[in-house]
């Protein structure tokens, strides 16, 4: 391989040093690209070398690949991953032989997937079904598990007792263990608590928390309970808390005193306002509770019942279990209720691409009230894996130190923190290498970050993951079976049937997502809206007459198999990882002095990654434009009355707002006009 040392030396390595590695490099036999990368990865390119040297042999390698725009793989699955992992098992039971046969049998033959995966998670039933999927009210309102009773509180238990079921770490404490008794038993005080202050099954009970011990337990409980969990991320504002109250209008609210992020403390239980009526359970970040009590709140001390022992409530397949919420196009956010059924296929994914086994380490910065806190804990506990948690920055060295320290063998992340722990180098020194996998969800990736990711683990894959939070998981995704390449999808989620279509309607290799529904864990209804107008309405069938689903993403088919990812086609956009509508931006905005009309958007950046929040506004006729005057205005109004991890790239002046004939804001023509003045 013909890399000169004044090259290497150019990226950082000292001359003695480039020399020997220019040695090594000669002596590599002219293999084709894949043979030659694995030989790269295995022996030569380890954590501890610059990732530019990385980045350099990458694109020396690839370079024919990546100027045509061809997948050029940074991962293969070795021996362990072809014949030990959880999709390799199923491949040789259903005697296929490629991801491409599994995912056409899977969404031929729903029941009997669906069954499988059952079986394979080991769910269990008070009264096992009667049938698996019933379409006899369309498909739209399919019924799973028709006559079945159960609560998937048991699933998450069964019989483990002494395994760890939960790592943490507060600050700079000792990392803790729990282990699954004890998890029980906590989820067991939390249960028996509400049924003995009088909730009955079906009541809806907040929960506005960290992502804690006792929150784990908090949410479990309350699904054990036989009553449904409304969740609400703990970064929301005391408005946009109040709107997802009034929507769900629950009897009861689990909430943290404070919260501390770094060095700064955050009220949370504050947010809940004096003449707020709901009633309260407040939990003490510290040892002492940190705030003075509304009249008839309790201490979390206070409200735990005595009784340990775990009794589950017996529920309906379609009886909810938690209520999370999900922008639109419109400012309001949608209601989604998961069922008893929706974590099937959390776990299930967990199971399947994943490669989730008993004993693995799960970690995954997030909260309850963003989809991938109620998928982290099904994904781990039904799949007899160890939860991973700590209240470290998501961006900070201490974090990335509890990744080493708690032994994580899958990873979760958003790639805006890859590119943070990137930039600082947060990873320097530090033992990856049990980690097995990688997964990335909610922006789009920087395919440079994603290389850099994988190298820090000496090499392991990151699964691009795609989904929604009424889907309860995926419909695109990577898989331990095929090559993984950084920043893009390896194929459809198992189970999971959808097209690209074109504004015509017509077959693309670049268009927007279709579903074609059924699949276990898709929503059928909505708290507040109706869920045939959303995901249905106008809509007509697919090119063999299917039933189609809107789901509002762009995807880019590329060649092998693999995709990438393209952002939102309607008005909502994913920023941090959370999924926020452009509306409701606006709404907001228009606050601002001296603005008149206000448009949001979501731009990709050049080379790939996260979108980036830009504004465009139209002044008042009497008003001047100030950039820096008016962005540091707008960034102020969000970090209070929305969300603090929203930043604005940018802020541009317009005459007039491109519209439709309809009126409606044309938000692509602003996206070419930004990036073409950017270019």
């Amino acid at each position: 391989m013909d890399i000169s040392a004044a090259a290497l030396e150019n990226c950082g390595l000292a001359s003695e040093s480039a020399a020997q590695l220019e040695q090594r490099l000669q002596a590599l036999s002219s293999e084709n690209e894949h043979e030659l990368w694995q030989t790269l990865t295995t022996e030569i390119l380890t954590p501890d070398l610059p990732f530019s040297v990385h980045q350099l042999l990458y694109q020396s390698v690839y370079q024919s690949q990546l100027d045509s725009g061809t997948p050029a793989p940074a991962w293969f699955p070795g021996e362990q991953e072809l014949s030990e992992s959880n999709l390799a098992c199923w491949l040789n039971e259903l005697n296929l032989h490629s991801m491409e046969d599994l995912h056409s049998w899977s969404v031929h033959d729903r029941s009997e997937f669906t069954q499988k995966l059952i079986d394979s998670l080991r769910i269990q039933f008070q009264q096992p079904p009667q049938q698996v999927m019933n379409v006899d009210a369309g498909i739209e309102q399919v019924q799973w598990l028709t006559g079945a009773k159960l609560n998937i509180v048991e699933s998450c238990f069964r019989d483990k007792t002494d395994e760890t079921a939960v790592c943490f770490q507060k600050g700079s404490a000792e990392l803790q263990q729990l282990s699954y008794a004890e998890l029980k038993q906590l989820t067991a005080q939390v249960a028996n608590g509400l049924r003995e202050a009088g909730y009955e099954p079906g009541t809806r009970i907040a929960v506005m928390m960290p992502m804690t011990v006792e929150s784990v337990a908090i949410f479990l409980g309350v699904i054990a309970a036989g009553c449904v969990v409304v969740t609400i991320a703990d970064s929301f504002s005391a408005e946009e808390m109040q709107v997802r109250l009034k929507i769900t209008e629950p009897a009861l609210i689990f909430i943290q005193d404070v919260i501390t992020r770094g060095s700064r403390q955050l009220p949370l239980y504050t947010k809940l306002g004096e003449d707020q009526r709901l009633p309260a359970i407040v939990l003490p970040e510290q040892e002492r509770v940190q705030v003075s009590l509304r009249e008839g709140d309790r201490l979390w001390s206070e409200f735990l019942s005595d009784n340990r022992e775990l009794t589950c409530e017996p529920r309906n397949p379609h009886d909810e279990t938690t209520i999370l919420f999900s922008s639109g196009t419109t400012g309001n956010p949608k209601g989604i209720p998961w069922d008893q059924t929706t974590p099937i296929k959390s776990a299930g994914d967990g199971y399947l691409h994943h490669d989730i086994h008993a004993g693995d380490v799960v970690c995954w910065p997030t909260n309850l009230g963003w989809m991938m806190g109620p998928w982290l804990v099904y994904a781990s506990l039904i799949n007899d894996a160890t939860i991973a948690l700590t209240d470290a920055v998501p961006t900070s060295r201490a974090f990335c130190e509890f990744v080493q320290n708690a032994r994580v063998t899958m990873l979760g992340l958003v790639p805006s923190i890859v590119s943070a722990w990137r930039s600082q180098d947060c990873v320097a020194g530090l033992d990856w290498s049990r980690i097995k996998v990688f997964s990335s969800t909610g922006e789009c990736s920087n395919p440079d970050d994603m290389l850099w990711l994988m190298s820090r683990a000496g090499y392991r894959p990151v699964i691009e993951y795609c989904g929604g939070t009424e889907t309860g998981g995926g419909y695109i995704t990577g898989t331990v079976l095929k090559p993984g390449v950084p920043g893009l999808f390896a194929c459809p989620a198992v189970g999971f049937d959808w097209l690209l279509l074109d504004e015509e309607g017509h077959l693309t290799e670049n268009g927007e997502v279709f579903f074609v529904p059924p699949v276990i864990g898709l929503s059928t209804r909505l708290i507040n809206r109706d869920h045939h107008e959303v995901y249905f309405a106008d809509i007509p069938p697919g090119p063999d007459g299917e039933l189609l689903r809107r789901h509002g993403d762009q995807i880019e088919a590329l060649p092998d198999g693999y995709f990438r990812a393209q952002g939102r086609i309607d008005d909502a956009m994913n920023l941090g990882g959370i999924k926020v509508s452009s509306v409701q931006i606006e709404e907001l905005l228009t606050q601002a002095e001296g603005v008149r009309e206000v448009a949001a958007i979501a731009v990709p950046p050049a080379g790939g990654g996260p979108s980036l929040l830009v504004i465009y506004v139209v002044m008042q006729p009497d008003s001047k434009f100030e950039a820096d005057t008016l962005q540091s205005s707008m960034q102020q109004i969000i970090r209070s009355q929305l969300n603090p991890l929203f930043k604005i790239q940018a802020v541009r002046e317009i005459e007039q707002l491109p519209r439709t004939a309809s009126n409606k804001v044309m938000r692509r023509k602003l996206r070419d006009l930004f990036q073409g003045l950017e270019s």
